[in-house]
């Protein structure tokens, strides 16, 4: 069964338009959107390698061109959009900790986290609710996200074929591994968040600490 919906999602991958839906998903991700991009530029970069490169690059133009859209938000539209989105994908309370994290760390903070599994758009939105510098968001979004889709795009194009073999031959224990590595991923970010027994000042920030723009 996993083998055979793994031939299927590959197809799909390999489809004339998938390169758009690659496009989509990474804008849509970084502001609005709870699925990252990642499966899918993963099976698009196995069902082309040849392309994997060009795959990667794209999906962090998109993700970057997104995250503007999710600092827009964020700064002109937080109280009518912004929050609604928050209390959606349920990090409203995430919000007030990233605020203060991006004011006090600024780019350390989207290079270090955008690389992880904390979603990028609560960092878009807290980046322009904030004021971060634009060219500060840019600059370090552009390598937070080069560093996971660039990177994974490098490696497929590089040994794309072996790689491909290796995944079908041990698809199962792969699975397994992904889920467990996507669990620990979470845990550590809640870590890097600032989790209850964080004593810096962030780890107790609230709506009302950080309200004053």
């Amino acid at each position: 069964m996993l083998h055979r919906l793994y031939a299927w999602t590959l197809a799909k991958a390999a489809h004339r338009h998938a390169e758009w839906w690659l496009i989509v998903f990474s804008f849509l991700e970084s502001s609005i959107f709870p699925i990252p991009p990642h499966p899918l530029l993963g099976l698009m970069c196995l069902a082309k390698p040849e392309k994997a490169l060009r795959y990667g690059i794209v999906c962090t133009l998109a993700s970057v061109l997104g995250g503007l859209a999710g600092y827009a938000i964020g700064h002109f539209l937080f109280a009518t959009l912004g929050q609604s989105i928050l209390s959606a994908l349920h990090l409203t309370e995430s919000f007030p900790k990233a605020a203060c994290y991006l004011r006090d760390y600024g780019a350390e903070i989207i290079l270090v986290k955008g690389a992880t599994p904390i979603p990028f758009k609560l960092i878009t939105l807290t980046s322009g609710f904030i004021g971060l510098s634009l060219f500060t968001f840019i600059w370090a979004s552009i390598l937070s996200r080069g560093f996971q889709f660039v990177l994974v795009g490098a490696l497929f194009w590089k040994f794309g074929a072996p790689i491909k073999l290796f995944i079908e031959r041990y698809l199962a224990l792969l699975s397994i591994g992904f889920v467990v590595l996507i669990v620990g991923g979470v845990l550590a970010a809640g870590m890097l968040t600032g989790g209850p027994t964080a004593a810096d000042k962030c780890s107790g920030a609230t709506m009302a600490t950080i309200s004053n723009r």
